[in-house]
C-alpha cells in the first residue's frame, strides 16, 4: 500500500515517513500543495494524509482537485485547525477523515487502516462511459462482452475512466501510468490507446476513447 503525506513541516513529515515505513507502507512525501495534488493523481497512491495549511495551494484546494480526478481516494486531513467549523468545512469538502494536531500516531495509524479497508472495497470496480472495469481481475466489460487486460492497459483505462469527460494529456498519462516525470519522446501512449480501442470496440459501436489532436485523449460515451 502506498501512502502520500502532504505536509510542509519537515519534522512532522519525517516522523510520518519513518513511522509509516516501519509499519510496512510505501510512503511518498510532498512539501507543498501543488506537488501533493500532482502526486495524488498517481493510481499507485492508495491514501493521502493531507495538511490543511500549506504554502501556495492550501489543503482544501488540493482536496478539491483530488476529488475531481479520484473521487474514491481516501484522504485524511491532518491539521492544527480543530474547531467544529473547520472540521465541517474539511469533511464537506470531501475529506474521508479529519485528525487534529497534536495527534497520537497509533490513532492515526488505526484510522489509516480503517480507511484503506473501506477504500479497497469501493475501488474494486469502476464504471464510466458504458464500461465496467474490475481493478482486481483487470477485466473490462462493455455491452455484455468481457475482456481481460494486461496490467498497463488496465491502468491506462482506469485513469481514463476516473477522468471521464475530461481531456487527459499525453504527459499526464505518461506520468500516471508509466511513471515518466518528463516526456521521453515515445509513442507508447498512442500504441496502448490503440490496444484498448481494438479490445473495446463492438459491432456498430466504436470504443469510447476520443483523440484530440495535439492535445490528448478523452473517454466519453458514444452519442
Amino acid at each position: 500500500m502506498e501512502i502520500l503525506v502532504v505536509e510542509d513541516e519537515a519534522g512532522i513529515a519525517d516522523f510520518l515517513d519513518r513511522g509509516l515505513h516501519a509499519e510496512g507502507y510505501g510512503v511518498r512525501v510532498a512539501g507543498d500543495g501543488e506537488e501533493g495534488a500532482r502526486l495524488a493523481l498517481d493510481p499507485e497512491v492508495d491514501l493521502v494524509v493531507l495538511d490543511r495549511m500549506l504554502p501556495g495551494v492550501d489543503g482544501l484546494e488540493v482536496l478539491a482537485r483530488v476529488r475531481v480526478a479520484r473521487p474514491l481516494l481516501p484522504v485524511i486531513m491532518l491539521t492544527a485547525r480543530g474547531e467544529i467549523a473547520d472540521r465541517v468545512e474539511g469533511l464537506d469538502g470531501g475529506a474521508t477523515d479529519y485528525v487534529t494536531k497534536p495527534f497520537a500516531f497509533a490513532e492515526l495509524l488505526a484510522r489509516i487502516r480503517a480507511r484503506l479497508r473501506e477504500g479497497a472495497a469501493s475501488e474494486r470496480l469502476l464504471e464510466a462511459a458504458g464500461i465496467r472495469l474490475d481493478l482486481i481481475g483487470r477485466e473490462a466489460r462493455r455491452e455484455g462482452v468481457a475482456t481481460r487486460l494486461p496490467e498497463r492497459e488496465a491502468d491506462l483505462l482506469a485513469y481514463l475512466m476516473r477522468n471521464e469527460g475530461r481531456v487527459c494529456t499525453r504527459a499526464q498519462l505518461l506520468s500516471a501510468v508509466w511513471g515518466y516525470e518528463h516526456d521521453p519522446g515515445t509513442n507508447i501512449v498512442q500504441v496502448y490507446v490503440g490496444y484498448l480501442r481494438r479490445k473495446l470496440v463492438r459491432p456498430g459501436s466504436p470504443a469510447p476513447i476520443e483523440t484530440l489532436r495535439s492535445v490528448g485523449y478523452r473517454l466519453r460515451a458514444p452519442r
